[in-house]
């Protein structure tokens, strides 16, 4: 079991996906907590990395194909916003 908590801002640190079926709870910030498969925090992660790379113009695999030029190296989400019953 892995323990996460919430932010201030609503986030978990996440920067990388979890086993599919390893179990994760989750300590929110009203107090409250919830359990959720690997899956579900995957399927966050997923959605916060493509929102990330719509926002900052880059393809599926996480490129700039625009000319070169200097970019910041960091094309990756460390913090996912979570909620409860968002496994639901």
């Amino acid at each position: 079991m892995i323990t996460l908590q919430q932010d201030a801002d609503g986030f978990v640190r996440m920067n990388r996906h979890y086993p599919a079926s390893v179990r994760i709870r989750i300590a929110f910030n009203d107090g409250s907590t919830g359990e959720f498969s690997g899956q579900a925090l995957n399927n966050a992660y997923d959605a916060a990395l493509a929102e990330f790379r719509a926002k900052n113009g880059l393809d599926a695999k996480g490129f700039n194909r625009a000319p070169a030029r200097r970019s910041n190296p960091g094309n990756r989400v460390d913090f996912v916003p979570v909620h409860p019953g968002m496994g639901e």
